[in-house]
């Protein structure tokens, strides 16, 4: 294999595959980034035989080949490189890879390309395509509560399915750890209307998000029982899907919440950081006392002391005392977009629900704390 690429694509390119590769591996070739040069390009692909990543970039091919290096050396050295230099990459007798940019030279050890797994094979019946925003967004509002406990491996993603909303196909998305629940949706793009709910693993939702770069660009989205692939611009990315039935999440979702409370969402980000700056890094509990016209936000940790602070809120119901870990309530507010929150509940020890004033293509879920 030889072929001559421009530093800066290379290095995007790189970027993008090798976060891919585990550190450690107990198997080697999982440790390297396979390079194909054909044609007049080069494509890179590395795997951690669950998510693989491939991508293309433009080369000057003058023996087409392939070979595998180890992916973070190859990353590095390439990172250290001047701007704009021009780097060309050969095997000669295969054993080797040598690497020459001006007058640095690097030599690389190699495993054969013919070892390099392949996770790209079989067939996607369910294809469909949608905006990289949209798909940033369902993926941004939905990501943090996404389970990290291994034991209940089915919670650790994101479950993307669809659904009829009076008569109205959406795309939803969901993720919960039992504490919390996020859901967001938006109306189901030609293709997907008959995909069977699938569970897009955490590490995965992780790549996908850093992946989308350009807003505008378009994605292609392919779907089986056991896998899915992305295609962004130059970039394939396939995922095996976690093998586990997601719970039956709308049960969690209450109804009859009757005693609403608006509130300027920015105001109460604030005051709820501010207050829990004394919380108990373990607890991080936050107590809301509502009563008319006003909340009391109050945190009382044992060891550091207390903190209140008082709201003006739109709420005119009975009072209630409800208490939440402070870090889930960030997370929450953080994601909502209108400039009023819009806060439901039911008593003390029941679910709370939030979402945007008026915005019903997603909401959110809390359990409370005691405090």
């Amino acid at each position: 294999m030889r072929a001559t690429v421009e530093r800066s694509h290379f290095l995007k390119s790189l970027g993008h595959v090798h976060r891919v590769v585990e550190r450690r591996n107990t198997i080697p070739i999982l440790s390297n980034v396979l390079l194909r040069a054909e044609g007049s390009s080069l494509t890179m692909k590395a795997t951690d035989l669950d998510l693989e990543v491939t991508e293309t970039v433009p080369a000057d091919i003058g023996q087409a080949g392939a070979t595998t290096v180890p992916a973070y050396i190859l990353h590095d050295i390439v990172r250290k490189l001047p701007d704009g230099a021009e780097i060309s990459l050969d095997t000669g007798e295969g054993s080797q890879l040598s690497l020459r940019s001006g007058r640095s030279n690097f030599t690389l050890q190699v495993l054969p390309d013919t070892d390099f797994p392949d996770l790209t094979a079989g067939e996607f019946p369910t294809r469909f395509s949608l905006p990289a925003s949209a798909l940033k967004r369902l993926i941004e509002r939905t990501q943090f509560a996404i389970s990290t406990e291994e034991t209940r491996y089915y919670l650790n993603g994101i479950y993307l399915h669809v659904v009829t909303v009076a008569d109205k196909p959406l795309l939803r998305a969901v993720a919960t750890d039992g504490h919390r629940l996020a859901q967001a949706q938006l109306e189901a793009p030609s293709g997907c209307e008959d995909m069977t709910g699938i569970i897009i693993p955490r590490k995965t939702v992780g790549e996908l998000q850093k992946l989308v770069e350009e807003p505008e660009a378009n994605i292609d989205i392919e779907v089986s029982d056991t896998k899915m692939r992305i295609t962004i611009g130059p970039v394939v990315l396939t995922s095996k899907l976690i093998d586990g039935t997601f719970p039956d999440y709308v049960r969690v979702i209450p109804q009859g919440n009757d005693k609403i409370l608006k509130i300027d969402r920015a105001e109460f980000t604030n005051a709820v950081d501010r207050v829990s700056t004394v919380s108990s890094e373990r607890g991080r509990a936050v107590k809301l006392a509502l009563s008319d016209g006003k909340m009391v936000l109050s945190v009382n940790n044992p060891d550091s002391g207390s903190a209140t602070e008082e709201l003006g809120v739109d709420y005119s119901v009975d009072g209630l005392e409800i208490g939440f870990n402070s870090r889930y309530l960030l997370d929450v507010a953080g994601q909502l977009e209108t400039d009023t929150a819009e806060f439901r509940f039911a008593d003390s020890g029941s679910p709370t629900l939030i979402t945007d004033d008026g915005e019903t293509n997603a909401l959110y879920v809390l359990m409370p704390m005691r405090v």
